[in-house]
């Protein structure tokens, strides 16, 4: 993640800003298209876990996968063909193309087709390693595989040609290489069959599935709808000049979830043990501890790049065009994402709990309150709008959903939960970035524009540890 922010102003810089929106497009294109997944994905992993666990037999195995195998390919090859055959009627029709050759759009786009496709096609067999538990190899190959698709890029710009046309051809032979090596580790980590012996295509080893894959495809899907429908709006709205300074604000304030990620990751197998073992007192000390931190970290982060846009975009970009387009809509999104990295929190005590009802609910009340939302704002705002409705969906959805959710599940914990956990925890580092704000002027070096977001950001979050409650512990511990 960290290479793909850096080389984002080389991309413009050789690219220019409108090329560079047919890859803000080619990414929204693919998150769409992932929403064809169903669930299926986690399904393989899971039906890899359970046979690996003993639960199922090697023949029944293959010809799950088999099946997979076949319902992967089939809405792989369908929707490259949509995406291939309507190629000149979304460059002409839909994107707002400027100075930037149709025909160079058209074939961005025909070439977008199988690139998506074979990633798509990629979640299968990443799924079988998966639950087979070789997660350190898929980790280090992910890694390789994300910095070849987004550092080596960089040569074939510089070298070869600046164009849409270079960028996708080399993203189409990582694409090959990267689904290649995946199946070949897939199919040494399947079970033998007896030679001689087929295995058939057939729809009977997927129907006990479909009630978990259409489960895990209704989270997934809503998340997709969540993040990704001002992208498809504003593809349409704005020229695609503009679009690729827009994805680059969104890139920036969505990197704020990294920081969470990690931690969810780790609280919630803890929570769903300690739920199952009744300690009800533990899981809510879990969940409260887990809050501080990223409450600590987050909060700084997210105020920072509010307060300090201007300066993040010139520091990063040195482009002054960039900075007066995106800096305010780079203060929005940063704002809306910082609140979605702690309103996330209930839905890890209701996955604990195992009980999502209220979690479908709000997701659905969110949705309601997004779309339209995002939809009047972008036609009537452009980016802005957007902008602003992703902060205030966000914010409602704070204020009114998350108390429910406490109040059905730990009765009586919010106003402790926000008051101590979250801004008795962050204040300090809230107070250190609004003095830094007021007394700072704006420098017109980049270097040392970077230096000092770099000591603000350090200090601020080493302000917030001094005030939240599990960090001074942990130093006291450490000290004593």
């Amino acid at each position: 993640m960290a290479v793909g922010v850096i080389v984002v102003p080389l991309y413009i810089k050789y690219m220019g800003a409108e090329a560079y929106g047919l890859v803000g497009f080619f990414a929204m294109l693919q998150a769409w298209f992932n929403m064809l997944d169903m669930g299926l994905t986690p399904t393989t992993a899971r039906e890899a876990a359970r046979f690996h666990g003993g639960a199922m037999d090697a023949l029944s195995f293959r010809r799950v996968i088999r099946a997979l195998e076949g319902f992967f390919f089939a809405i792989a090859l369908l929707g490259a063909a949509f995406l291939f055959f309507n190629a000149d009627w979304i460059a002409t029709r839909w994107l707002n193309v400027g100075k930037l050759e149709a025909i160079q759009a058209v074939i961005a786009l025909k070439l977008m087709a199988p690139i998506i496709a074979l990633r798509w096609m990629c979640g299968l067999y990443r799924g079988v390693i998966t639950g087979a538990e070789k997660l350190v190899w898929l980790s280090g190959f992910n890694s390789v595989v994300a910095t070849f698709r987004s550092f080596l890029t960089l040569p074939v710009l510089i070298f070869i040609s600046a164009t849409p046309l270079a960028f996708f051809i080399f993203q189409l032979g990582i694409a090959i290489f990267e689904i290649l090596i995946l199946a070949w580790v897939s199919y040494r980590l399947l079970p033998i069959i007896p030679s001689g012996q087929r295995i058939r295509w057939q729809w009977a080893p997927l129907r006990p599935l479909v009630g978990f894959s259409l489960s895990a495809a209704f989270t997934a899907s809503v998340w997709m709808l969540v993040t990704q429908t001002d992208k498809l709006i504003l593809s349409r709205i704005l020229s695609l000049s503009d679009y690729g300074y827009f994805t680059v604000a969104v890139l920036i304030a969505s990197g704020i979830t990294l920081i969470s990620g990690p931690i969810s990751g780790a609280i919630m197998p803890r929570m769903v043990r300690l739920q199952a073992e009744a300690q009800d007192e533990k899981l809510i000390i879990v969940y409260r501890q887990a809050t501080k931190i990223v409450a600590v970290i987050v909060i700084p982060v997210a105020l920072i790049l509010i307060f300090f846009s201007r300066q993040i975009l010139w520091a990063w970009t040195g482009e002054i065009n960039l900075v007066e387009k995106i800096a305010p809509v780079l203060t929005l999104y940063a704002a809306g994402y910082g609140i979605l990295a702690v309103g996330a929190f209930p839905y890890y005590l209701q996955y604990a709990k195992g009980n999502l009802r209220l979690h479908l609910i709000g997701s659905l009340f969110f949705l309601f309150l997004l779309i339209p939302s995002v939809i009047w704002a972008s036609v009537n705002h452009g980016m802005a709008g957007a902008g602003w409705a992703w902060f205030l969906s966000n914010f409602i959805y704070f204020i009114i959903w998350v108390p429910m959710v406490h109040r059905r599940f730990a009765k009586g914990m919010h106003k402790d939960w926000i008051f101590h956990d979250i801004l008795k925890s962050s204040w300090m580092g809230f107070f250190v970035v609004v003095i830094a704000y007021m007394v700072i002027p704006e420098s017109q070096s980049r270097f040392f524009s970077a230096v000092q977001l770099v000591l603000l950001l350090i200090g601020s979050i080493i302000f917030s540890c001094c005030t939240s409650g599990i960090w001074r512990e942990a130093i006291v511990r450490k000290v004593i």
